[in-house]
């Protein structure tokens, strides 16, 4: 039906009631209509009343809590509110144990105290700040003062603290000192292996806890492992001998003191392994009240500077037996084969001369024995620049150690900027380059081990290490022989120590002006040896900076007056302690009991 069809229905049904017609059929259609529109309007009314009734139950719920929460805080104590949230990694205070290969304790924790003040809560600060100075005398007692009595709410008075002080400021009776757990690194044997330690101090800090980090040395470079949860209880062992190193450092002080040297160092180390059994720079600190590092002056002077590792020198006359061992080894020279001394030798506007009128021919085992300049600038002719460069690399002379420490990618050598003929000379006498005495101490465990090529380590390693071959059986034999002849009747007679067969070099190298040249009266006296000869098992480098020996009418400042006494007492003293027999000594028919070859 249309629109029009309605109205006139409509209009029809409006008439018939005016007539009074009682009843009038209503068409189905519309009936039904008026259905549906009566339950919509029902449906709507129940949708709307849940609404009010969810609406009504949550602002209720709301009314509740609130409430509820209002009338436990009315009832609670006030405190400062804590945070909830972990904003970072929790702060680690344990760190593991280094001691050395024999289980020695070298570092360790101990349990201590931090003290902090808390200003607002001070009874008498004036009290407080007096009697603190006398506890802690480098405190200043109106700083003090000024800070407890200022806007300061939190101030550290000292990061760690001992028993006995502790004990002194809980007597102060003052609420406002405060007092916090904490964990120290301790270092048992005070300066003994102190470059090598390096030292630990404070990261991150709470007033619960604080970070213990390495600061030096292994310490440092060791810092993740020894910081590790999981190896805690698993302490790091070095190749160190405590009691070794303890000898070589009290000698290395008499000698530095008896030849009037700025600074001295030494090294002893395990030819077959690379292990470093001792090692030392002098002068030294205590890891436990570490100095600052020096801002001003030279580095070098500061005893914080590892001259054994830091430190490189020109070292003079302990790389001839490079030069020699290569020669041989190529198959230029043998032991006897005759070589030319007669000086000087010219090269360009350069002179080299020795140190003595050696005569003008030498057998190449004298070359060594008497330290010709001379003829082992002959030899480094006969080898080639580039060959020798090649051969001073396998024996790890040309790139930084890389023992376990952060200090030994400083201790970089220095070389020529070009490697020209004249460079070819010097170098093989110690000059024109620049090494620390680690490396010259891993150089000479090469010769002394068949010719394996070492790689210096503070870790305790449990079997030898073999490296590439640098040298034939032959060679190193025929060097350690020459270097045995250097004690019996050369210039380190001194280090002639008796029933331990020691062979080794000196050298004497002037040091260098910052302004060009060199000095005459300031030189790097070196000496490196080895031990026993007949099987060599350790090296031994001292290296005094600036020694003279005064006993005499004229100073001496030669490695073999200087140098030379000092290392013959270390292995003196050490040898017995490595657990080294002295060879049985042979009587002869006049009475004379010589040490055997």
């Amino acid at each position: 039906m249309t629109r029009q069809d309605w109205e006139a229905l409509a209009l029809d049904l409006g008439r018939r009631a005016a007539d009074g017609i009682s009843r009038v059929k209503v068409p189905k259609i519309l009936l039904r209509r008026r259905g549906d529109a009566r339950e919509n309007a029902e449906r709507a009314r129940s949708r709307a009343e849940k609404r009010l009734w969810v609406l009504g139950a949550a602002f209720a719920a709301a009314y509740l809590t609130v409430g509820g929460r209002m009338a436990v805080l009315a009832s609670s104590d006030a405190e400062e509110p804590q945070p909830t949230a972990v904003l970072d990694a929790p702060i680690l205070s344990t760190r593991a144990d280094i001691t050395d290969r024999e289980g020695r304790i070298l570092a360790t924790n101990l349990a201590t105290d931090a003290l902090y003040a808390q200003p607002r809560e001070m009874v008498d600060p004036a009290h407080a700040a007096h009697e603190l100075a006398k506890i802690f005398p480098d405190l200043d007692e109106q700083k003090l003062l000024s800070d407890f009595t200022g806007a300061r709410r939190f101030l550290w008075i000292r990061r760690q603290i001992s028993p006995e002080q502790a004990q002194a400021v809980h007597d102060i009776g003052e609420p406002g000192l405060l007092f916090g757990p904490r964990e120290m690194r301790l270092y048992p044997n005070g300066p003994i292996a102190a470059h090598i330690l390096g030292g630990a101090g404070y990261g991150r800090e709470g007033v619960d806890s604080a970070e213990v980090i390495g600061v030096a040395g292994v310490e440092r470079y060791f810092d993740d492992r020894l910081r590790d949860p999981a190896q805690q209880d698993q302490p790091l062992a070095l190749s160190l001998d405590l009691t070794v190193q303890a000898a070589m450092e009290e000698v290395l002080q008499g000698g530095m003191t008896l030849m009037n040297a700025k600074g001295a160092c030494g090294i002893l180390m395990d030819v077959h392994t690379g292990e470093i059994i001792a090692m030392a720079s002098l002068p030294d600190f205590d890891p436990n009240t570490r100095p600052p590092v020096a801002t001003s002056g030279d580095q070098s002077d500061s005893p914080l500077f590892n001259r054994a590792i830091q430190g490189v020198y020109e070292l003079g006359s302990v790389f001839k037996i490079f030069a020699v061992s290569q020669a041989m080894e190529l198959g230029l020279v043998n032991p006897d084969t005759i070589i030319d001394t007669k000086g000087p030798l010219t090269w360009g506007r350069f002179r080299i001369n020795d140190f003595h009128n050696y005569g003008d021919q030498n057998t190449v085992t004298d070359v060594i024995v008497k330290s010709s300049n001379v003829g082992t600038a002959h030899i480094a002719l006969m080898i080639g620049a580039e060959r020798q460069q090649a051969f001073l690399r396998s024996l790890g002379l040309l790139e930084p150690t890389h023992v376990e420490m952060t200090e030994a990618r400083t201790g970089r050598p220095l070389l020529p900027r070009q490697w020209s003929e004249i460079s070819l000379m010097t170098i093989s006498y110690g000059h024109g380059v620049s090494t620390s005495p680690l490396h010259l101490a891993a150089a000479y465990s090469t010769l002394a081990n068949g010719g394996l090529a070492v790689t210096p380590t503070l870790l305790r390693q449990d079997h030898p290490v073999q490296g590439p071959r640098v040298l034939s059986e032959q060679t190193s034999r025929a060097a350690v022989s020459m270097l045995r002849q250097v004690v019996a009747r050369g210039t380190a007679s001194l280090a002639n120590v008796p029933g331990y067969e020691v062979a080794g070099k000196t050298g004497t190298a002037d040091k260098p002006r910052p302004s060009g040249g060199y000095y005459d009266d300031k030189v790097i006296a070196t000496f490196s040896g080895l031990f026993p000869a007949s099987d060599p098992k350790y090296v031994l480098v001292v290296s005094l900076d600036e020694p003279v020996e005064t006993s005499g009418t004229e100073p001496r400042r030669t490695a073999g007056w200087t140098a030379v006494p000092v290392a013959a007492e270390m292995i003196r003293r050490a040898a017995p302690l490595l657990g080294l027999r002295p060879t049985v000594e042979v009587a002869t028919a006049d009475g004379v009991t010589p040490a055997a070859n």
